[in-house]
Parts: structure tokens; sequence; C-alpha cells
């Protein structure tokens, strides 16, 4: 008895000492703050906020993947205590909507596939990639709405699921569970932030207008009659509907797929129908906004571009504010466009619907003189955006003459040149320290000359070329011994100052992608304009989340960073200041301008975030292979109606050129459309859908 006691002890105390080495061996660390959250959730399981449980979501939150305020099962109670936890602070929430994005479904299809034995999308996708016709189809065996763990979902008779806004949490599991890309979330900061890709269902009028307005959704409105939700559709992405259907240059209607039978849709002409409408009945149709957040965004120019951008900021959430150096805003359209194009009636309309989406508005304030972007940044501001136009902008308010210093430290190279031209000019050119000249070739060379006889220690001429695609007059080893450097195949990624002053670039080598910092008083840009560029405070000089300040926040820092906005997605590889695709004077029309603003306010969006500023691999390009059609079927031929015109007299009382469209006529003109998908059109023959 004793002998098995003492045996039984021993083992016991073997295994003891085994799993305590054991429990040292294999020890996991738990982050307390993963089970504090975790302990804050309510335990549900649910799967609404789109993870594998509630611990799932803890470590989630910790880590940065989901929002504090992510769990839909929780009140704002949990998300205030998660917050604290974090030492974070909460904004709204913007609720996320699942959304289709197929526009014909299975019954629709000339060739349909039949998966015999298989009821699910991802098994289908594995058998021939799921096509039937259209390589990024609905595949239509409702795999979304089987997954959708609240019954949000159902297939409907076109067999093309259908969201229920009412049940749906934004979980994103259906979007998880569509292997063709189907079915997303969608939301104001979504539609704004995000730019076409492959796997989109666009169209070709779509991908040629460069807003990327929903054009086959807006001209189905108005077929149905709804012309004030066909404002709402072409307000996603375009604030200017009244200006732009008398002046856009209308590349949509170029690769309208109706003239494969006879002539494209007025589309434009259609725009401006509902616009007028919208106006004559003077009731706003806005689109939706995303809930306030608190951030406020100066945007300095209050032209297109300018105006664009504050106001899709404003539909963000943010607090906005626009100041415009010359008495009225509208820039180039208000001063180079005849008024029997676009009276400025119509100009002020569409102007004071972005302010009523909550834009501030400020005339006769110059950058550079009534204020800075560092008083601005002083001023509460989270960020400065600089839309600051063209050389012809500065001819227009009589500054042609003036060396302009809008950002500190910076100037136009035309204006070093100007001055060297002529004595008075020089009087205005302030050459010291390190002066760093971008772009501008043989004039760089020339300016960089000069500068150095004003006055400057030392000149950096930075150019994004090869060394052996540029042929310069003055021998390098020359330039050299004249304090004049040259740095080849290098872009300028950010500008950082201090208070008023311009203290360095952050540069690139284009080939390795290394960056540098470069110590500079002076920045001389080769171009027409200023670049569109983003300006901050340092992120990790602002005050502690939690509400305390820190060390270095004891005290208001006065640095500042300066970030270009996006590119066109065409050129979105290219990196640095004046890039191909870059504007260099100014857009060639106003479209363009637009699209450019939105862009320009997902990347102000971005950047306060601090959210990467980049695109998908996939996004939509001209060169990006994508299915299309040559051909079209079954499609009646109808004639395009034509937009009536003042004649002499009509026009000496004041009268626009072009009448716009009667009711009747933008019916007649909009059941040409033939409501295209990605391949897919209607078959006016015969009422079913088709495809070459």
């Amino acid at each position: 008895m004793i002998e098995a006691v003492f045996l039984m002890g021993g083992l016991g105390l073997v295994v003891g000492v085994g799993l305590a080495a054991a429990s040292k061996i294999f020890y996991v660390y738990v982050d307390p703050l993963i089970v504090a959250v975790d302990e804050v959730l309510p335990g549900a399981n649910c799967g609404g906020c789109g993870m594998p449980g509630c611990s799932a979501n803890a470590e989630a939150i910790v880590t940065g993947k989901a929002a504090p305020n992510s769990c839909v099962a929780a009140g704002p109670e949990v998300t205030e205590a998660i917050a604290a936890i974090l030492g974070v602070t909460i904004e709204a929430k913007e609720p996320d909507i699942a959304k289709p994005g197929c526009t014909y479904g299975v019954q629709d299809a000339d060739v349909k596939y039949l998966y015999d034995g298989l009821g699910d999308c991802r098994a289908a996708a594995l058998l021939s990639g799921g096509m039937k016709v259209c390589q990024i189809g609905c595949i239509g065996l409702g795999t979304c709405a089987k997954a959708c763990p609240f019954d949000a979902i159902t297939m409907g008779n076109d067999g093309l699921p259908v969201v229920d806004e009412t049940k749906c949490t934004g979980c994103g599991t259906c979007e998880r569970v569509c292997p063709k890309h189907i079915i997303t979330l969608s939301s104001v900061t979504r539609r704004i932030l995000r730019e076409y890709t492959t796997e989109d269902c666009t169209t070709p009028c779509q991908r040629a207008c460069p807003a990327g307005i929903d054009i086959c959704e807006y001209i189905r409105q108005i077929q149905l009659q709804d012309y004030q939700r066909a404002v709402q559709v072409i307000k996603e992405r375009n604030p200017f509907p009244t200006i732009i259907g008398r002046i856009c240059p209308r590349p949509c209607e170029d690769h309208c797929r109706r003239q494969l039978i006879d002539e494209p849709v007025a589309i434009n002409f259609l725009k401006r129908f509902v616009a007028d409408y919208e106006k004559e009945k003077g009731e706003r149709s806005q689109p939706y906004k995303a809930p306030a957040t608190g951030k406020k965004i100066a945007v300095v120019g209050g032209g297109v571009e300018g105006l664009s951008t504050a106001f899709f900021s404003a539909r963000l959430g943010h607090d906005i504010s626009v100041f415009e150096a010359s008495p009225h805003l509208g820039g180039l359209l208000r001063s180079a466009i005849a008024a029997y194009r676009l009276p400025h009636e119509i100009l002020d309309w569409d102007i004071q619907g972005i302010a009523e989406m909550g834009v501030a508005m400020q005339t006769e304030k110059t950058l550079g003189q009534d204020f800075t972007v560092n008083s601005l940044l002083d001023d509460g501001y989270n960020a400065v955006f600089l839309a600051l136009g063209g050389w012809d902008s500065r001819l227009l308010r009589g500054a042609g003459k003036k060396i302009e210093n809008p950002i500190p430290g910076t100037m136009l190279l035309m204006d070093v040149m100007r001055a060297k031209q002529t004595p008075a000019g020089d009087a205005q050119l302030k050459c010291f320290g390190h002066i760093a000249i971008a772009g501008g070739g043989k004039s760089a060379v020339d300016a960089a000359i000069h500068c150095k006889e004003m006055g400057a220690e030392r000149v950096s001429i930075i150019l994004r070329e090869a060394s052996d695609a540029l042929a310069l007059e003055t021998g390098i080893d020359e330039l050299k011994t004249q304090g004049v450097e040259i740095l080849f195949r290098t872009g300028i990624v950010k500008l950082l100052g201090d208070k008023e002053t311009l203290t360095a670039l952050q540069t690139v080598n284009l080939d390795t992608s290394e960056t540098t910092e470069l110590a500079v008083n002076t920045l001389v840009i080769a171009s027409g304009r200023i670049p569109e560029l983003v300006f901050i405070r340092p992120p990790e000089e602002v005050p502690e989340p939690n509400g305390a300040p820190s060390d270095e926040a004891s005290s208001p820092t006065t640095r500042w960073e300066g970030f270009y906005a996006s590119k066109h997605p065409e050129f979105s590889h290219e990196i640095g200041l004046l890039a191909d695709g870059d504007v260099l004077s100014d857009y060639s029309g106003a479209i363009k301008a637009i699209g450019a603003g939105r862009r320009a306010a997902a990347t102000v969006h971005r950047v306060m975030y601090g959210i990467p500023v980049s695109f998908p691999d996939s996004v939509l390009k001209s060169t990006s292979l994508i299915q299309n059609v040559t051909e079209v079927e079954d499609v009646q031929t109808a004639p395009r109606i034509l937009m009536p015109l003042a004649d002499s007299r009509e026009l000496a009382a004041g009268a626009e050129l072009e009448k716009g469209f009667s009711q009747d006529m933008a019916q007649a003109e909009s059941a040409r459309c033939l409501q295209c998908g990605l391949i897919c059109y209607e078959h006016t023959a015969t009422g079913k859908i088709g495809h070459a």
C-alpha cells in the first residue's frame, strides 16, 4: 500500500514537472488587449461582423483589421467601452450594404451551361471557370443567399441576387463566398474611393467617361420617368450635371455600342435634360453623404477640380472650406466659355448645389498673401489640398508678371526664366542656399546657372530621364564645377517644411525605388501650374489618441508634409511629380478635372487616415483585356433625336444656342439605349437580351 502511494506520488510529480516544462515550451502569448476587448463583446458569435466568432473579431479590432464598432449585435455602449480600451475616438459608422453588380441574369443569356449535380457557385466556377457567355457574369446558383447569416439575400426571378437592405448588416459574407465578385459591399465612402476594375461589369460608355458616370443607370431612370433619381445617379460622380450637359466633349458617345447599328445615343443631351428638369423644378436632388467625421479640409482653388474635390470630400463626411483668389468661383468655366454656350446662371446653379452639400466658400483669398498652408493647418484644418489651376488662372487675376510662392519655397520655372530676361524680374527672384529644379531639361540648366549667379550656394536639377536621354549643351562635369548637380532617374514624392519654410524633399530613385531626403531651401517646378498636393502635419506629432498629449505634442508642431494626389489609373504605375500623365498646364476638359477632383478627395481621405494611396492590380486601364462585342444583332434602327437650336434672333436676345430636349424627346432618345452590360444588350426586335 505504501509502495503504491509513493509510486502514484512519484508519477504525479513527474507529470507535473512535464506539464510545467510543456507550458514553458508551448506557451502561447495572448495579448491582454484582445482578452479585454473579447470580454466586452456580447459573445453572440453571430458572424455579423464577418469574423468566425467574437474572439476572432476582438483580435481583428486590436490589430486594426476591424473597427471598434464592427459588432452588429452590440450597442453604442460596447463600442465606447472598446474605444476606451484601445484609446481611440469613435466616428459614426457608415453602413455597408451588399450590392449585386451583374446586369442580366442566367435566364436572359443566349447560351446556358447546365451544372448538373452542382448547387454551389464556387464549385461551378471550378468547372470551366463557371462561364456561360460573360466571363464575370453571375452563375446564379445562389451561394450568396445560402451563406448570408441574416437571410438578407434572395434570388430574384431573373436569377440575380436581391438584397433586403433592412436586413443586411454589411458583414461581407456574401462578398467572400462569391467566386465572381458579383456581389460586393457598397457605401458612399467605398463608391467615392474605388476605381473600376476588370472584375466590374462596366459598359463602353462608362469606361470612356473621365468621371466614370453610371450612364446606363441614369438613362434607365429617365425611361422610368424618375428624373430626380437620374440626377442623383449622375451626381454620384459628377457635381456639375447642368454645366457638363452643355459643354462636355462627349467621349462616351464615341464608344456607345448603339453606333454599331446606327448612331450613338445622345448621352450628354439626356444628362442636360434631367439636370435642367431639376433646375426648373427648383428641387435639388443630392447624392448620399457619409456621417460627419469631424475632420476639416481646406481646398485652395475654386475652379472645376477644386470644387469637385470639395464636393466629394463633403460627401465623405468632412467639413470643407474652399478658398478662391478671384472674386468669383468657377475658374475658366466663368471666364473662357461664351454665355450662349454656358450662361452664368447655369454655372451658379451647380456651384450652389455644391455649397448645399455643406461646402463653405470664400473668394478673394490668395494663398501666400492672405493665408498660407501652415496657417491653415494652424487653424485646425486636418489637411490642405491645392487645386490652383494653370498659368491662365494667374493671368485672369492680373498676376502674370509677379513671381508667386503659393507653397513656401516654391516657384515655377517660367518665373525664373522670365526674371532672367528682365532686370525688374530679378528683384523678385530670391536665390539662396540650396535650390532644386524639378524637370525642365535644357531650360533647367539655364535657370540653374542663373540661380547660381543670383546667390544660390548649390543647385540640384532633378530629372526623371536617364542621362543618355538628355543632350546637355553644357557638360555635366563643367556644371559640377559651378556648383550644379544633376540627379537623373529621380522623382519627388514628398515636400517637407517647417512654418513658412521649405526644408527638404523626399526623392526616389525610379530604378531602385530607394528614397532619399534632400535638404533644400527652394523648389523650382518646370510646369505651367503648381501640382495638386495634399498637406498635413506629420502623423507622429499628433496628440495621443486617448487625449493625453505626448511629450512631442505638448507644444503644437509647425512642421508639414506635402504629398502628390493619386494619378489617373492609366498612369498608376508612375511615381512622383511631373510623371507621365500628370497635368502640366491645365485640364483639356472640365469632365477630366471632375474625375481628378474625385481622386483628389480620395487621396486626402486616405492620407488623413493613414490608408495607403494605391490602386488594385486589376484597376481598369485602356490596355486592360476585357470582353466586348464588335457587332449587335436583332436591334432595330432608330434615328437619333436632334438637339433643337436657337435662331439668330433668339441668340441676339440672349438665348442659349442649344434649346434642350423636351420630355417627349428625352423619352424617345432614352429608349434607344441598349442598356448594356459587359457584353450583353437588349434585343429591341425580340425583347430579349443578346450578345455577339
